[in-house]
């Protein structure tokens, strides 16, 4: 029969096991929602005196004039990319959401206009190539196969929140209202 002070080592044992697997498995809190501000004075937004269609059209045309391959254009909305390269191994794709929402202040009526960016970095990785090979009566063996195999893995992505950004493309949206 065990001695009460086996016992008690036993259970001290079991509270420090325990212990460090609590700290081992709780992550810390992504608290990122902090940094959300919710103010009235928004760079995703900008107001014009035409109509919501032909606001669209004007974002349309200046994401055109500077090179993004237009997804998706509807009346109200636009989605368009564009991929950069800073370097042989980082690729940046900047993915851009536009939506024309009809806006009715009294006796002006317009739009306002919602721009959002969402910026994917992707970096080139690199990763060793093998081959399997199953022999009948010995097993399989996985043999290295020649060269590297590199491919381009997501890293980061975020919405980019400069205001300048947004700024310079509403400054050239407005060159493009007729």
């Amino acid at each position: 029969m065990p001695s009460p002070m086996h016992h008690r080592f036993t259970v001290l044992l079991l509270s420090f096991a325990l212990a460090a697997c609590s700290s081992l498995s709780s992550k810390p809190k992504d608290e990122s929602y902090k940094l959300e501000n919710f103010t009235p004075d928004s760079p995703y937004e900008q107001s014009f005196e035409i109509s919501p269609e032909a606001a669209c059209e004007a974002g349309r045309r200046a994401l055109l004039s500077q090179g993004y391959l237009i997804d998706e254009s509807k009346p109200d909305s636009v989605r368009a990319r564009k991929y950069f390269q800073p370097d042989r191994s980082t690729q940046i794709q900047l993915t851009f959401s536009l939506f024309c929402l009809a806006e009715d202040q009294g006796d002006t009526k317009g739009s306002a206009v919602y721009a959002n960016v969402r910026q994917v970095r992707e970096e080139l990785k690199a990763g060793s190539a093998s081959t399997g090979l199953s022999v009948t009566g010995i097993g399989s063996l996985s043999l290295p196969f020649g060269g590297n195999n590199e491919s381009l893995v997501k890293v980061g992505e975020e919405t980019v929140t400069d205001a300048e950004f947004y700024g310079r493309f509403f400054a050239l949206m407005q060159s493009f209202i007729r």
